[in-house]
């Protein structure tokens, strides 16, 4: 059988990491857990992830701050990323592709094209 996708998931909310790690596990996947920024970097940069789910909105260091901290090292920098966030207008989803997010998933998250948008990611190139 093969390996497990892992994806490492960056929320502080915790009825939102329990969805999205329960909705993950259920579908397959290793998952890993911060509820930071800072934290997340940490454990992207140590134990590789195969995709990346990052909250905007997170405590001390913003999600788009750690994208970019995430895109400057070589270990991180070609990992998908998805922005996880609250704010839907067409504008943001545009600002946040355009810093370099791969996709965008809106909160709260609906769980059909949750699992559909991770596994299209996970599946690309």
């Amino acid at each position: 059988m093969a390996e497990a996708k892992k994806i490492l998931i960056v929320e502080d909310n915790e009825k939102n990491m329990k969805l999205m790690r329960d909705l993950l596990q259920f579908h397959g996947y290793t998952v890993v857990e911060a509820d930071n920024a800072e934290e997340g970097i940490k454990l992207a940069i140590a134990d590789i992830p195969d995709l990346i789910l990052l909250d905007i909105q997170l405590p001390g260091m913003s999600g788009i701050e750690a994208l970019k901290v995430l895109r400057q090292d070589s270990k991180t920098a070609s990992i998908p990323v998805i922005a996880v966030t609250a704010s839907v207008m067409t504008h943001d989803r545009k600002k946040l592709l355009e810093v370099g997010f791969d996709d965008y998933q809106p909160k709260p998250l609906e769980i059909k094209s949750f699992i559909e948008r991770i596994t299209g990611m996970l599946t690309k190139g």
